[in-house]
């Protein structure tokens, strides 16, 4: 424990001569009745009162010292603590190419592999996770990492737009690759989500997924979307709006597969939201890895103890002198 204001402290040196002035003024400062001779009360006694009266003093003395020390501020030291967890390292990677527009999941493609993935990151306790975001090329939206609250409010955020469309799939799981190549877990996972065929970018994805092969990296590929025809985006009205009409559903499964066989991963078809959860479970039973983690602890306050004690400190000083200790007048 430190003190913010330790100067403060010299306020318990007012104990010395408050005590002082307290003894010389002795019964004097009490009230009292005149009487002729105290002879006849001579073997009474003291009563427990008057010891009590002493004691009354020292509750407000005690009072004093504990808001000397709430003045001076203590505060728990800040530090850093080395503590060992088991964990995955992960990058989630998100197709958000105009086709994750369409609206055969709800609201529509992107918004529930975003919902999913959040509520993925926020069950995620000891693991890395990082995400990548790829249309016509890949971007890296939040490096590896265990503060989930970063990675949660990152995924929230995304938006189409942000990037040239296109469907760049050997990039995006380049780029994730990139993520992972150095890490020392026994599990690296790239969650590839998307819901068409590579028609962008400078790797192809079976390039790619032998690349994260190599690397010891499992791509779990999710097909997302369903089968048959959905209302997708196929123009811009003149309000900056998408048009929406039927199409068929257009996915390079056999691709998709491949890659996810390659790595030792599994390819999924989520044709909704409840689907996807198979992957999160099979990414559970993986092996972990025990990893030291660095966490910074800051100072707090901690006054309230003393706060607390200076309150029934002054309460059974009014206590005590408007019951056993009142006097007359």
């Amino acid at each position: 424990m430190k003190l913010m204001h330790p100067h403060m402290l010299w306020l318990l040196l007012l104990i010395v001569p408050l005590t002082i002035w307290y003894i010389k003024r002795g019964v004097k400062g009490h009230p009292g009745l005149r009487i002729p001779s105290s002879a006849p009360y001579a073997s009474l006694g003291h009563s427990w009162k008057e010891w009590l009266l002493h004691g009354s003093f020292a509750l407000r003395m005690a009072a004093l010292a504990c808001l000397a020390v709430i003045l001076a501020r203590p505060q728990d030291e800040t530090s850093w603590s080395q503590t060992q967890t088991e964990g995955i390292d992960i990058v989630i990677t998100l197709d958000i190419s105009t086709t994750m527009l369409a609206r055969d999941l709800q609201p529509d493609r992107l918004n529930a592999a975003k919902k999913v993935a959040v509520d993925f990151v926020h069950a995620r306790h000891n693991d890395n996770v990082g995400l990548v975001t790829f249309a016509g090329e890949a971007f890296t939206n939040v490096p590896l990492t265990n503060d989930m609250g970063a990675v949660a409010t990152e995924a929230k955020r995304i938006q189409l737009g942000l990037i040239e469309d296109g469907t760049a799939i050997g990039d995006g799981v380049a780029t994730a690759v990139n993520r992972l190549k150095n890490s020392q877990a026994k599990s690296k996972v790239i969650i590839l989500l998307t819901d068409g065929s590579n028609n962008a970018g400078i790797l192809s994805p079976l390039s790619a997924a032998k690349i994260a092969a190599e690397k010891g990296i499992k791509i779990y590929a999710i097909g997302v979307g369903t089968t048959g025809e959905a209302l997708v985006p196929v123009a811009m009205d003149v309000d900056g709006t998408f048009v929406y009409d039927y199409r068929p559903v257009e996915m390079d499964e056999a691709t998709l597969r491949q890659m996810a066989s390659q790595t030792g991963g599994k390819y999924y078809r989520a044709t909704d939201e409840h689907a996807l959860q198979n992957v999160f479970d099979e990414i559970d039973q993986l092996e972990k890895t025990k990893l030291n983690v660095s966490e910074f602890h800051q100072s707090e306050d901690v006054y309230l103890p003393w706060a607390f004690a200076l309150l029934a400190l002054l309460l059974l000083d009014v206590v005590l002198r408007y019951t056993v200790l009142r006097t007359i007048p």
